[in-house]
């Protein structure tokens, strides 16, 4: 694999406690008892629409969905200086980079909200692009995002790996053409990884190996 697509949030961002609060956050503003983070990687789906209706127990309207994501994100975004990059990043990027291999990441959260925290923990120069969420509302599927970020990079598919963290991102790699190394460190249980059928990894530094096997 000559390029390397990483993922943002769970993948090179130990954001987990923070998701969690705002998961809580969003069941107290719908009347919803808290739930531990078994229960919210038992739960969790995409697009996430389908992850706060089963959770909540009720099919939201665009309205309410809106809420949702209000309540979410400006909690994430209030502990976000909390959170620490996954263990050995810069290495891990480093030894990326001097493999040969170039590097983009692609995230599933704000684009105005990712450039900035990207840059902030020092990792912008080992990436050829960074793109995160256009709109002002999330939930999407990543694969046409995953066809758009190779595109924009004229990258053939078949060169490249997607890391990530949940089967969405095993599901847009296959759309895409592209190969997938998962890892347990984010928001799904390893048992719905493996149901991928991608490698799966307990760490970015063991994918990062898994690449070289």
């Amino acid at each position: 694999m000559r390029h390397v697509v990483w993922d943002w949030n769970g993948t090179l961002l130990n954001d987990n406690h923070a998701v969690l609060a705002a998961v809580n956050e969003v069941c107290a503003g719908f009347g919803r008892a808290e739930l531990s983070w078994g229960e919210w990687q038992a739960a969790y789906a995409r697009p996430m629409r389908l992850s706060y209706e089963q959770i909540l127990r009720r099919t939201l309207d665009e309205a309410e969905w809106e809420q949702v994501d209000k309540l979410y994100h400006d909690r994430y975004d209030a502990l976000l200086h909390t959170c620490e990059l996954a263990a050995r990043t810069h290495e891990v990027l480093r030894s990326c980079t001097a493999s040969g291999r170039t590097q983009s990441l692609l995230s599933m959260w704000f684009h105005s909200r990712l450039t900035p925290t990207v840059e902030h923990y020092g990792l912008t120069t080992y990436f050829t692009r960074i793109d995160g969420l256009p709109g002002a509302v999330g939930g999407g599927s990543k694969a046409d995002s995953l066809v758009r970020h190779l595109e924009a990079q004229q990258l053939d598919p078949a060169d490249v790996v997607l890391i990530g963290d949940v089967v969405d991102d095993a599901e847009a790699a296959q759309a895409a053409g592209a190969r997938c190394v998962l890892v347990t460190t984010g928001a799904m249980t390893p048992q719905a990884l493996h149901s991928t059928g991608a490698p799966v990894a307990a760490s970015i530094t063991e994918a990062l190996q898994l690449l070289d096997a």
